[in-house]
């Protein structure tokens, strides 16, 4: 945000120097438009007082000397005026600026050598007066210079017939192109304002945008989460629960088993609510042991459930070179249990097995089961109902935010095999948000 307020400063110095130098904006913040206004200033009074004096070491005791002096002391009184008006070209602004130019011709026609204070007037005109107007301003100095020359002069000299238009012509010319710059100023400094009220308007968009994805992103990874855990713990407690009251009567013994198999599910659902509530992370990783050991709790589990006869085995192969972190840690056992969760609930299976292996430069695990199998969809989870069906595009979506692959070797009546390959390279492991 430095460069947005440097930008916005800069915009407005340019802005506030756009209307071009101007003689009374000598505290203005442009300081060539200072240096120039004080020139100008300098000049007229200098100029004026040369050509008084020079009137009168010429001319003195005439009879036009006190119309001299007056004329002189009204025109630099007028001149003083100028500030105090403003620079905009009001109908004061121009009136005053008449009087002075009328008050200069009859300087000049009674005093030709006042002629020479026309320069800083045709830079004063230039400034307040319309294009057409100045320059027919500027036209009628020359004029007046030119026959003020040549008055002075004792004969015909060309040089004072070319010489004032040619100044003039510079004189405007400069003007001019200096008008230009700032008008260049001033669409710079507009097309500066506009693009930095894009660049916040887009920031604040990009901002909103991030915003709404990370929330986004945070309910897809808390929806995985409770379906991978709660939702997994408290359907097995109601399948349990239903077992327990159809054998209630006829096995008291197996309801039983069935009753503490559930208040054992259910505090390991309390668990994983606790942990939740902490910081997300799996109740079996936060146990120690890493990952390995929370696979084979995991298998124990699995295969102690009695429903569905189902014995999960778990095997390790390799050694990782250094700890895998802690976010892959979680999404390899998230996966591994919403894969299982599948398994029992959809594949019929009596045997699964999860095989993790620890590779140079990635890990892999084998989720494989003996069950009925499918079709698999390429790229694409399978559909399986409105409430069910979740497992697979979570377990993707784990995979994918790691950067890693997934791929279902599976076929009707021969079993699946899952298998999800996760990098260990740095640049893999940078993907904005952790499922686990």
């Amino acid at each position: 945000m430095e460069y947005v307020r440097e930008q916005r400063s800069g915009a407005a110095e340019a802005d506030g120097t756009a209307t071009g130098p101007d003689p009374d904006a000598a505290a203005g913040p442009d300081p060539d438009a200072r240096w120039l206004a004080l020139l100008m200033h300098a000049a007229f009074f200098l100029l004026l007082g040369a050509s008084l004096t020079r009137f009168l070491m010429r001319h003195p005791g005439e009879a036009r000397t006190p119309w001299i002096i007056a004329l002189s002391i009204t025109l630099a009184v007028l001149y003083l005026l100028g500030p105090v008006l403003g620079s905009r070209p009001t109908p004061r602004r121009v009136a005053w600026l008449g009087v002075l130019v009328a008050v200069w011709m009859v300087l000049v026609v009674l005093a030709p050598s006042f002629a020479w204070c026309a320069v800083p007037l045709f830079y004063t005109g230039l400034r307040i007066l319309p294009p057409r107007a100045a320059l027919a301003l500027v036209a009628l100095f020359t004029a007046f210079v030119v026959a003020a020359q040549l008055r002075l002069a004792t004969g015909f000299d060309p040089n004072l017939v070319l010489a004032p238009p040619a100044v003039a012509a510079v004189a405007t010319a400069v003007f001019v192109h200096m008008q230009r710059q700032a008008v260049r100023q001033r669409e710079l400094a507009a097309r500066q304002r506009e693009l930095i009220d894009d660049l916040l308007r887009t920031r604040r968009e990009l901002a909103a945008t991030e915003r709404r994805e990370g929330t986004l992103a945070e309910r897809q990874r808390l929806s995985m989460e409770i379906h991978d855990t709660l939702a997994q713990g408290l359907s097995s407690q109601q399948m349990l629960l239903q077992a327990a009251d159809r054998t209630w009567t006829a096995d008291p013994d197996a309801a039983r088993r069935h009753v503490r198999t559930a208040t054992g599910i259910a505090e390991r659902n309390l668990a994983e609510a606790r942990r939740f509530v902490h910081d997300l992370a799996p109740a079996d990783l936060a146990e120690g042991g890493g990952l390995e050991a929370a696979l084979h709790a995991l298998a124990a589990r699995e295969s102690a459930q009695p429903q569905g006869a189902l014995t999960v085995r778990c095997h390790v192969e390799g050694t990782p070179h250094a700890p895998l972190p802690d976010r892959v840690q979680s999404a390899l056992l998230r996966i591994a249990q919403g894969a299982l969760a599948n398994v029992r609930e959809h594949a019929g299976a009596t045997a699964a097995g999860l095989t993790l292996t620890h590779l140079d430069d990635r890990v892999v695990l084998d989720i494989g089961d003996n069950g009925r199998g499918f079709t698999p969809e390429p790229g694409a989870p399978r559909a399986t109902g409105a409430v069910r069906g979740h497992g697979l595009p979570a377990i993707r979506a784990r995979v994918h935010q790691l950067g890693g692959t997934l791929t279902i070797e599976s076929a009707p009546g021969e079993g699946t095999v899952l298998s999800a390959e996760i990098p260990l390279a740095p640049t893999a492991l940078t993907t904005p948000e952790d499922p686990a």
